[in-house]
């Protein structure tokens, strides 16, 4: 059988943590920042989990994470 290649657009934008899970970074901080709070915004800034019921599909395009 030949291997299975990894989607390198999902390889980029995720990483796998120690368990197992899925981290990902936050969308809506790169433009139209001024309306904004300071607060939304630096929230925006952390990395966070991966919805459970997109991690199916995930695991599909990403064989070797």
């Amino acid at each position: 059988m030949p291997k299975i290649k990894t989607k390198r657009a999902a390889a980029k934008r995720f990483k796998a943590t120690g368990t197992g899970k899925l981290k990902r970074n936050k969308a809506f901080k790169s433009h139209i920042l001024t309306k904004k709070s300071t607060k939304r915004k630096r929230n925006l800034r952390q990395a966070t989990i991966a919805d459970p019921t997109n991690v199916k599909t995930m695991k599909k395009v990403l064989p070797y994470l």
